[in-house]
């Protein structure tokens, strides 16, 4: 359980970060290739995703795409960021996923001000020694985590 809601706010930060696009929007660009047609680069940068890259629809595959191609240009630690964050988005379940998707529509509905603090607390949470980490996970977290810090002072 609290694996898989560390696992949950992970993605939901790589969301923020890659600002991925509405649930229902329709792609306009180019056919997404299948994982065969991926460059040997593409790929080891998108291995996590291997499993299921041809179950992607083309405008997911056209988004991790765009962050393989930033993926060089990164600094060595937000490169091992994304890494993980691909991994934990990878081992996601569908409805994982759906939710993720969801806070993060969430929480770009929040004013700036508020949005900041969101990101603010995760921020502080990920300075966070690993054990007390684990410790505020099991305590358990509120359900939407940005309605709730958007409720605090």
């Amino acid at each position: 359980m609290a694996q898989a809601l560390r696992a949950l706010i992970a993605a939901g930060a790589l969301a923020l970060i890659v600002g991925a696009p509405p649930v229902g929007a329709v792609a306009l660009g180019p056919r997404a290739p299948t994982w065969a047609e991926l460059s040997p680069a593409d790929k080891q940068i998108l291995e996590p995703l291997a499993p299921e890259w041809d179950s992607l629809d083309a405008q997911r595959r056209q988004k991790w795409l765009g962050i393989a191609k930033r993926y060089p240009t990164l600094a060595p630690a937000e490169q091992e960021r994304v890494r993980q964050q691909m991994g934990a988005w990878a081992r996601l379940t569908p409805d994982q996923r759906r939710q993720a998707r969801e806070q993060y529509k969430n929480i770009n509905k929040l004013p700036p001000e508020k949005r900041q603090q969101v990101e603010k607390k995760w921020q502080e949470y990920q300075q966070l020694p690993p054990e007390k980490r684990r410790e505020l996970t099991s305590r358990g977290a509120p359900s939407n985590p940005a309605s709730s810090s958007a409720s605090k002072p």
